[in-house]
C-alpha cells in the first residue's frame, strides 16, 4: 500500500450472487444455501440495487405457517405476516437497501454495519449499479497484514516524517500486529501524535510506545547561600 487509507474496493468480493424482483422463494432458499451467504442483493434492469432478500425475510414463513398468531401480534409485526404469505423477492426484501460506495472507509463501511445492523453491504457505483459485497470477514482482512509490511509502513509512513532528525535511533518493532516504538527522540511533543498515527495504520492490533524525549541538561548549580556577616571582636 501507499499509505493511503484501505477502502471496500481493496477487500470487496467482486463476484455477488445476486437475484432479480421476479425471484420465486425457493429460487432465494436454494441460492442462499448453495452459496453459503445470508444474504442477497436484489436487482433490476442493468444491476441496479433494490433491495436485500436475507434469512430473515424468509423465516416468517416458517414461523406463521400454522397460522397461530393472535390479532393483536398480527398488528404489531404486520410486515412479517405480509412476507410469511409472499412468494416472489419483491415482496419478500427489505427496501430500499443499505448499500456503500467502493471508495468508502474500512471504519466508515464498520459503523454502517453497525448502526444497521447487517453482516454485509451490497457495493455499488453512482447509479447504484451493484460492484460487489463486502462482510463483516473482509473488513478483517486487513488483520492479515504481515508485521514485516506493518513495521516498513509505520517506519515510512510515521518515523521517518515525524522525526527526520531522530528517525535512526527509533526502533519499529511488531509482534502479531502490535507495534513496538522504542528510542529517543528531539520533539518529545510529536510523541502522542507518533502513538495516534502509528494506531490508526491499517492491520495494527495495538500500539505500545515507549519513546523517550531527550534527557534533560544537567541541573546548574544552586547559587551558595550568602556567608553570615562578620562580626568584629
Amino acid at each position: 500500500m501507499d499509505g493511503r487509507p484501505y477502502t471496500v474496493n481493496d477487500v470487496m468480493t467482486r463476484t455477488v450472487v445476486s437475484v432479480d424482483r421476479d425471484a420465486r422463494f425457493k429460487e432465494i432458499a436454494a441460492a442462499i444455501e448453495r452459496w453459503q451467504v445470508s444474504a442477497l442483493p436484489v436487482i433490476e434492469g442493468e444491476g441496479r440495487v433494490v433491495g436485500v432478500v436475507s434469512e430473515a425475510d424468509l423465516l416468517p414463513k416458517e414461523e406463521f405457517r400454522s397460522g397461530g398468531a393472535g390479532m393483536v401480534e398480527q398488528r404489531e409485526r404486520a410486515a412479517d405476516t405480509a412476507k410469511a404469505g409472499a412468494v416472489c423477492a419483491k415482496d419478500l426484501m427489505t427496501t430500499p437497501a443499505v448499500v456503500i460506495r467502493a471508495d468508502a472507509t474500512l471504519p466508515q463501511a464498520a459503523r454502517v454495519m453497525a448502526r444497521q445492523q447487517v453482516k454485509r453491504l451490497p457495493v455499488v457505483d453512482a447509479e447504484g449499479v451493484l460492484q460487489g459485497i463486502v462482510s463483516r470477514a473482509d473488513l478483517l482482512k486487513v488483520f492479515l497484514r504481515s508485521d514485516d509490511e506493518l513495521a516498513f509502513q509505520v517506519r515510512s509512513q510515521v518515523v521517518d516524517r515525524l522525526f527526520p532528525v531522530s528517525r535512526h535511533g527509533i526502533r519499529v518493532e511488531v509482534c502479531d500486529g502490535v507495534v513496538h516504538l522504542t528510542g529517543t527522540v528531539r520533539d518529545s511533543e510529536r510523541i502522542p501524535l507518533a502513538e495516534s498515527l502509528t494506531r490508526s495504520v491499517e492491520g495494527v492490533v495495538d500500539v505500545v510506545c515507549s519513546l523517550t524525549g531527550p534527557p534533560l541538561a544537567a541541573a546548574s548549580s544552586a547559587p551558595s547561600a550568602p556567608s553570615a556577616p562578620s562580626t568584629t571582636g
